[in-house]
């Protein structure tokens, strides 16, 4: 499943996400997410989420 779907993302699942810098290598961070941030049902570039360790990045997977 990817990030593109608000309604498919909850704060607790493991996800991978694609920090901002990272964006031109497709470096993946992976984590649990405590925050949603993208207001909008859906997003073409993935939602963006804050995880339990601070991250902030944009979910190209659910784990």
């Amino acid at each position: 499943m990817d990030g593109k779907k608000r309604a498919d993302i909850k704060p607790g699942i493991k996800v991978q996400i694609v920090k901002k810098e990272d964006q031109r290598s497709g470096k993946l961070t992976e984590g649990i997410v405590k925050d949603i941030l993208t207001n909008s049902s859906n997003h073409p570039h993935g939602i963006k989420v804050r995880l339990e360790d601070g991250t902030v990045g944009r979910v190209q997977s659910i784990v």
